[in-house]
This record gives structure tokens, C-alpha cells and sequence, in this order.
């Protein structure tokens, strides 16, 4: 009897057992089928909504760059829809006060840049960038309309990928990656101006990928410069661009950068041609609420006869913190300088030479979105030891 009792609560409680795992077994399937259901739901709304706009638009991940370009130029790459359109805009107002002189000040619609991409397939994807200069083309204030870069990219595998047509030159740290919200300054840095002739496009054809989990590399065959003999610009008016070449000569670029520790982007690039030479090193390193980003840079020009200019050399760096960090905020505030010295004319063939302008700037960015930014900044130039001007600058400027 007493046998019969034990087996029966032996059994009862196996029973149980079997039932409180089929029940949990059970919550779990339902937990499941919910998840399912909500992510079904939220592909509804998200379809209903493309029904109704007539589009299926994918934002701006601020996180993520293809082959170093900027967020919302690498936007067609993560796209939900065959066709994306992104952008940028960036407006200034600066006061110009120069020693000597009377001051003067300035307001412009700087940029206007619409992005259009388009997905033929999976691998095959066309990219374009329209520039908009400003705030349009008249005759006597110098405005610009220009295709910045329109080229297919072909995406073979991780490590070689084909990109031709007319594309950003792989040199520096701004060329590439030139969107507002990327650099802390209302101006660009004037090495990104007259040293690296930033928007630097050309025509060509471009090998890129990854020779290891944290080395990219890029080579490509490009028109080439045609520089002035002389004067600040000489190498920033030597850019073809998007504009009909003539006579078209032959440039090679090669870049390297390593990425393996978290946060650093370090590397070099070159770009020879028969006439010139241009290297570079650059550093971008996000630590926390810490920024340092630089660039060093030279050109020398091969063959330069008396009166043109044989070198040029500079750099920056800056070094910003975000004074929002130590808040609970979900915005952002880097306080930052910047020291620059720019060298357009550092020798010119004969034996002269025009003296380095350099350039100290302190501001502040605020960011109430991640793809807003105001900027203010106080920069402030000598040449050769004496005073030269300062600039007060504010802007605004956006990516989309």
C-alpha cells in the first residue's frame, strides 16, 4: 500500500514537472510570437507610411562611413530603398578685423550639397554629389553649381572593390570626409584649402578594401593637377574637377590607414604626378568626450624654373572636449583649439620664399542633434611674427 502511495506521488509529481516545462516551454514560444508580431506590425506602419509619401527613406546613421567617406555621403550604402537622397548645408556670418585696416564682415549661404544615390543591385551603386555655392550662380558674386563627385562603385568582396568615374581624392582627413558636423571649425582649415585643395574630385579610376580586420588601403589613376607658378592657390587652382579636361595628364594616389585601436584612425597618403609630389600624415582620435585630429603635409614640385613656387608644407591639429559629458545631456558641447601653420609658399625656385601664416582658433560647437551643429570660433593669424587679422565667425550647418 505504502508502495502504491510513493508511485502515485512519484508520478504525480513528474506529471508536474512535465507540465510546469510544457508551461514554461509554452511562455516562451508566446514571448516569441510576440516579438514576431510587433516587428510584422512595425514593417506595416513602416510600409503604410512609404505608400503614403510615395517614398521609403532611410536617416542618417551617424556611426557608420563607407570606404572614409562622410555619414551622409555613405548614406546610399545602407539605404533601405534603391534611390536615396541625403545632404548637407553650412551658412556663416564672420567679422574680419585685420591690422592696419578697417574691418569688414560678411554673411553667405557657403554650401547647399544634395547626395542622390542609387542601388542598381546589391554591388552595383552610383553615388552623386551636386554642390550648390553661395546661394547660387551670379555673374558678379562667384557663386558655384557643380557636380562634386558621380561615379558607380563596384563591390566585389572586403578586400578589392572598383569605384570610377569622378570621385573625392583620398588625401588628408577633410577631402573626404568635408560635411560640417565633422570638423570643429565654421572654416575648413586652410591646410585643407591651399595645401590639400579640398573639394579635391577628379576623374578616375579607384582600387579600394581591406589588406587586413584593421588596415584599408585605396590606390587609383586620376587627372592630374595643373598648377599655377605661383601665389597661395597655386596648387588649389590647379583641380580640374568635374569641369571638360583637355589634354588630360596622369596622377597616382595610394592611402593607407590603420584603425585597430578604438577610437584612432591614423595614416598617409600620396599623390605623384610628373610635375608634383604630395604626402601626407593624419590622425583622428575619439577618446570619450576627447578629440585630437591633425594632418601634416608637403608638396614639392620637380623641375620648378625661377618664380615658381618649388615647396609647400603645413599642417593643424586640434584638440576639443565636450563639456557636456560631464551632464546628464544627451547633446553635446566640444570647446576646442586649433593651431595651424600653412607654409603655400614655403620656396620658391630662385631663392625666396614667402613666410607661413599661422593661425590659432578657439570655439565652440553645440550639437542639439547629432546632425546639427552652431559653431562659434576666434581665429587669429600672424605672418612672420607680426599680426596679421582676426576673425569672429558663427555658423549653423546640417546633414540630412
Amino acid at each position: 500500500m505504502k508502495n502504491t502511495i510513493k508511485l502515485g506521488i512519484a508520478t504525480a509529481m513528474i506529471l508536474s514537472s512535465a507540465a510546469y516545462a510544457n508551461e514554461t516551454t509554452d511562455i516562451e514560444a508566446l514571448k516569441q510570437e510576440v516579438k514576431e508580431l510587433r516587428e510584422i506590425t512595425q514593417t506595416l506602419i513602416d510600409e503604410t507610411s512609404d505608400l503614403k509619401t510615395g517614398f521609403n527613406y532611410t536617416t542618417v546613421d551617424t556611426t557608420k562611413s563607407h570606404s572614409g567617406l562622410g555619414s551622409a555621403a555613405s548614406k546610399v550604402y545602407y539605404s533601405k530603398s534603391p534611390l536615396s537622397i541625403g545632404g548637407y548645408g553650412e551658412m556663416f556670418y564672420a567679422n574680419t578685423s585685420v591690422d592696419g585696416g578697417a574691418d569688414s564682415s560678411v554673411i553667405d549661404i557657403y554650401r547647399f550639397v544634395p547626395y542622390i544615390g542609387y542601388k542598381f543591385n546589391d554591388n552595383i551603386i552610383l553615388n552623386v554629389e551636386i554642390e550648390f555655392e553661395h546661394g547660387g550662380v551670379t555673374p558678379d558674386e562667384g557663386g558655384e553649381v557643380i557636380v562634386e563627385f558621380m561615379y558607380l562603385d563596384f563591390l566585389l568582396n572586403e578586400n578589392a572593390n572598383v569605384r570610377v568615374g569622378n570621385m573625392l581624392i583620398p588625401m588628408g582627413l577633410i577631402n573626404e570626409k568635408h560635411e560640417p558636423t565633422l570638423f570643429t571649425t565654421v572654416q575648413r582649415p586652410s591646410t585643407a584649402k591651399n595645401l590639400i585643395p579640398s573639394t579635391w574630385h577628379e576623374s578616375g579610376l579607384m582600387v579600394y578594401g581591406d589588406i587586413a580586420d584593421d588596415i584599408s588601403y585605396k590606390v587609383g589613376g586620376f587627372t592630374a593637377l595643373k598648377p599655377e607658378d605661383n601665389g597661395d592657390k597655386w596648387i588649389r587652382n590647379g583641380r580640374g574637377g568635374s569641369f571638360k579636361n583637355r589634354d588630360p595628364k596622369l596622377g597616382v594616389v595610394a592611402r593607407v590607414d590603420y584603425t585597430g585601436v578604438n577610437g584612432l584612425l591614423v595614416g598617409a597618403s600620396v599623390y605623384s604626378d610628373s610635375d608634383l609630389t604630395m604626402i601626407d600624415t593624419h590622425v583622428d582620435y575619439n577618446l570619450d568626450a576627447l578629440r585630437i585630429y591633425g594632418v601634416l603635409t608637403q608638396t614639392s614640385r620637380s623641375g620648378a624654373t625661377t618664380g615658381q613656387v618649388k615647396e609647400a608644407k603645413g599642417g593643424y591639429v586640434n584638440v576639443g572636449y565636450d563639456l557636456l559629458s560631464f551632464t546628464t545631456s544627451k547633446n553635446r558641447l566640444p570647446l576646442f583649439v586649433q593651431y595651424e601653420s600653412v607654409g603655400a609658399q614655403d620656396e620658391i625656385a630662385g631663392g625666396t620664399s614667402v613666410a607661413s601664416i599661422d593661425t590659432t582658433t578657439v570655439g565652440v560647437n553645440y550639437f542639439p542633434h547629432e546632425q546639427v551643429v552652431l559653431k562659434a570660433d576666434y581665429a587669429m593669424q600672424t605672418q612672420d611674427g607680426a599680426a596679421d587679422k582676426a576673425i569672429a565667425s558663427l555658423s549653423m550647418g546640417f546633414i540630412f
